[in-house]
C-alpha cells in the first residue's frame, strides 16, 4: 500500500525533546518538530542554472517534484503526530529543498522498501529519497545525487556487558539484528565469513519485520546488538535511553558510502539535482536542514552525481 501526499507550508507547532545520549550524533537537547506544520522547515530560493538542467525532463506529474520514502523511522520520516498522512522528517526536508530549487511543487508517496526501485524504474516517482546509499550495482539501474555520508552503528541494550564493536571479530558468537535486503546486512555476511574462515564462533543472524518486537527481542536479551543506520538508531536511543552506540562504520566498509537522491538512469534529473543540493551546501540550508534532525555530523561539503559507488559484494 502507498500513501501520496503534498506537503503543506504551514500547520501548527509540536515539540518533542530528547537527550544526548549518542556522541557520534548531535541530538544535544534537541526539539523536533513531529508536527505536520515544520515552520522551521529550511526553504529555498528558484536555481537558475538547476532549472535549465531540467528542461526537456519529463516529471511524473507536471509542475511536481513526486517522491518516494518509506517514512517509517525518525529521524529520516515518520507520520506526522496530528496528520498520519504527512511524512515529516529529513528526508522530506531534502525532498523540500530539491523542489523549491527547481521551482516546483513537493509530493510525498510513502512506499514498502521494497516498492520505490520498480516504482522510480517505471517514472512512477521521479526519485526515491530513502536513505539509499550509492553501489555500483543500484548505478546500472538508477542515477544519484549525494546528500549525505552514510554511517552505521552497533546499538546494545543499556545493560548489556558489550563495550565496544570496532572490528569484525568483535561480532563472532553474538546475535545481530540487521536489516534484509541492506549493506549492513552484506557487511555483517563477509564478516560472519571472515570470522568462520579464521575458525572463530559463528553469528546468529536475525530479522525484525516489526520495531517494537526487534526493541524488545534486545532489552529481553534474545539479541545481542542491532547494526543498522546510525542517524535512525541514534535518534531512537536518545528518545528512549535504553540502548547505547558500541561502534559506528562507514556504511560501505570498508570502502566510504554515501547516501543520495535516486532517479531513474538517463532520465536527466540527476545533474539538476545535484545542481540545487551543492546550492544549498553553498547558502547553508542544507546544514540547518540536517541539523535539526540531529545529523549534521553526517553533512557531505559537496554533492556529486554517480560518484564511484559501493562495489559488488
Amino acid at each position: 500500500m502507498t500513501h501520496s501526499f503534498t506537503i503543506p507550508r504551514r500547520a501548527a507547532l509540536g515539540l518533542v525533546a530528547v537527550a544526548a545520549l549518542v556522541p557520534s550524533l548531535a541530538f544535544a537537547q534537541q526539539q523536533f518538530d513531529l508536527t505536520s506544520v515544520q515552520k522551521e522547515q529550511p526553504r529555498a530560493e528558484i536555481v537558475p542554472e538547476a532549472v535549465k538542467l531540467l528542461k526537456g525532463v519529463k516529471l511524473a506529474k507536471p509542475g511536481t517534484f513526486t517522491i518516494a520514502t518509506t517514512g517509517q523511522r525518525l529521524p529520516f520520516g515518520i507520520n506526522a503526530t496530528d496528520n498520519q498522512k504527512i511524512i515529516v522528517g529529513s528526508e522530506p526536508d531534502i525532498g523540500r529543498l530539491v523542489a523549491d530549487g527547481l521551482g516546483l511543487e513537493l509530493e510525498v508517496v510513502q512506499v514498502a522498501w521494497a516498492d520505490w526501485p520498480l516504482g522510480v524504474a517505471s517514472g512512477k516517482y521521479d526519485a526515491a529519497i530513502s536513505n539509499i546509499t550509492v553501489t555500483e550495482q543500484r548505478k546500472e539501474k538508477f542515477d544519484f545525487s549525494t546528500y549525505r555520508k552514510d554511517q552505521l552503528g552497533f546499538y546494545v541494550a543499556g545493560k548489556s556487558a558489550i563495550k565496544e564493536i570496532s572490528k569484525p571479530e568483535d561480532v563472532a558468537g553474538l546475535k545481530v539484528i540487521v536489516g534484509s535486503g541492506t549493506n549492513q546486512e552484506q557487511i555483517l555476511l563477509r564478516w560472519i565469513k571472515a570470522n568462520e574462515a579464521k575458525g572463530l564462533k559463528t553469528t546468529e543472524v536475525q530479522y525484525y519485520d516489526d520495531d517494537a518486537v526487534l526493541y524488545v527481542a534486545l532489552e529481553a536479551g534474545r539479541a545481542d546488538a542491532y547494526f543498522g543506520p546510525n542517524g535512525t538508531l541514534g535518534f531512537k536511543a536518545a528518545q528512549t535511553g535504553t540502548t547505547r552506540l558500541v561502534g559506528s562504520f562507514s556504511g560501505g566498509w570498508p570502502e566510504v558510502a554515501e547516501i543520495a537522491v535516486t532517479t531513474k538512469k538517463g532520465a536527466g534529473l540527476a545533474e539538476a539535482i545535484t545542481a540545487v543540493l551543492n546550492a544549498q551546501i553553498k547558502n547553508g540550508s542544507y546544514r540547518k536542514s540536517l541539523a535539526r534532525w540531529g545529523l549534521a555530523p553526517e553533512a557531505i561539503d559537496l554533492s556529486r552525481t554517480n560518484p564511484p559507488g559501493l562495489p559488488r559484494s
